[in-house]
């Protein structure tokens, strides 16, 4: 399974931006997607997932509703949304695929395969 990530940029703080992950290979629908992010310094953190095949989806704690986590099943693609960016935002943000993710979305040894990432960087 290949995912490639784009989207990423630079922008100030309150601004917007949509990340994509292209998903390809065998089986994808099978497999749930995450978004997690790394900044310099800090730990790994999970910021979304979803599932292909239904409405299961989670959020990490942070985003407080200021993202979204979206798919396209006619392009294998997943969206995130960011909205109400922070300099605290600020990472390479990734995407990677998992199986029975349900419940354990946030846990990134359950993922298979990731992108190459996509920077994001917010000033104030």
């Amino acid at each position: 399974v290949r995912l490639v990530e784009s989207g990423g940029g630079s922008v100030q703080a309150g601004g917007s931006l949509r990340l994509s992950c292209a998903v390809s290979g065998p089986m994808v629908r099978h497999y749930a997607v995450g978004w997690f992010r790394a900044a310099p310094g800090k730990d790994r953190e999970f910021v979304a997932g979803l599932s292909w095949s239904d409405d299961n989806m989670s959020y990490g704690a942070f985003t407080k509703g200021r993202f979204i986590i979206s798919r396209d099943n006619a392009e294998n693609t997943v969206y995130l949304q960011l909205n109400s960016l922070e300099p605290e935002d600020t990472a390479t943000y990734y995407c990677g695929v998992g199986s029975n993710l349900r419940g354990y979305y946030s846990d990134y040894r359950r993922y298979f395969s990731w992108g190459q990432g996509t920077q994001v960087t917010v000033s104030s």
